[in-house]
């Protein structure tokens, strides 16, 4: 059985602060409340099941991030209510050489790029978060790795964007939009994979590996919970892979 992904983690300098923004901007609810993590979900049973995890770090932000959040609109005053609300919770408009284009990019209180999209039909059914779009030079030979990783099928495929979206058909989609000058390594946004309990771990990242995945070590040890892997997608991407325990019971 694939290794599910549990959630998209950010590295916060003040992970409360910029997690209060996101849950406050998509409706979302805080799930999970420790020093070391913070969680916001969808209060909808019927949602998502993706969370959004902040966790504090003390590695700068440098550059534009490679994955960011689309969030989804209603109507063009939706986009522009939209808009005024995140300017009034702490965001600010960026410009990262978008030109004019229909939808609006910010940056949250710690320098994150989003976009707030216009009214798309292909969106109308996502909830807020429209879509998790990780910037690759090569879209659908990541989006097939993740593919593996996630258990998500590919919906469309093309040679400038390629999309997953969860079995269920709830929730955002999985976007790999081909970016020329698209990096890799660290960057703040990453999107962190869990096994299932009765799974064995070891297999899982074998797995990954067979799949283009590399180790690149461990992370700090939390009390209570196994290490978190720190692996590397075939562009060299960081992601972790998290033990069973801590992402299934968010004790």
């Amino acid at each position: 059985m694939p290794t599910r992904l549990a959630c998209i983690a950010f590295d916060a300098d003040r992970p409360r602060l910029v997690a209060d923004f996101w849950a406050e901007l998509l409706g979302w609810t805080v799930t999970l409340d420790r020093p070391d993590e913070v969680d916001i979900a969808a209060p909808d049973a019927d949602g998502p099941e993706l969370a959004l995890a902040f966790l504090p770090t003390v590695r700068a932000k440098t550059g534009k991030n490679r994955l960011h959040l689309d969030l989804a609109t209603r109507s063009l005053d939706h986009q522009h209510t939209q808009v005024d609300r995140a300017l009034a919770l702490g965001a600010r408009r960026v410009d990262i050489g978008q030109g004019a284009v229909p939808w609006t990019v910010l940056a949250d209180p710690e320098g994150n790029e989003f976009c707030v999209l216009e009214p798309r039909e292909e969106y109308v059914d996502t909830g807020a978060l429209a879509a998790i779009v990780v910037d690759t030079r090569d879209p659908t030979r990541l989006a097939e790795f993740w593919s593996v990783a996630t258990g998500w099928p590919l919906a469309y495929r093309g040679t400038r964007l390629t999309g997953l979206r969860a079995p269920t058909g709830l929730g955002s989609w999985l976007e790999f939009v081909h970016t020329p000058e698209a990096g890799s390594g660290y960057t703040r946004l990453h999107l962190d994979l869990a096994a299932f309990p009765t799974d064995d771990r070891a297999a899982e990242v074998a797995r990954l590996h067979t799949a283009g995945a590399t180790t690149i070590g461990k992370d700090t040890p939390t009390p209570g919970y196994d290490t978190d892997l720190i692996l590397a997608d075939p562009e060299d991407n960081e992601f972790r892979l998290r033990p069973p325990a801590r992402f299934w019971t968010n004790a």
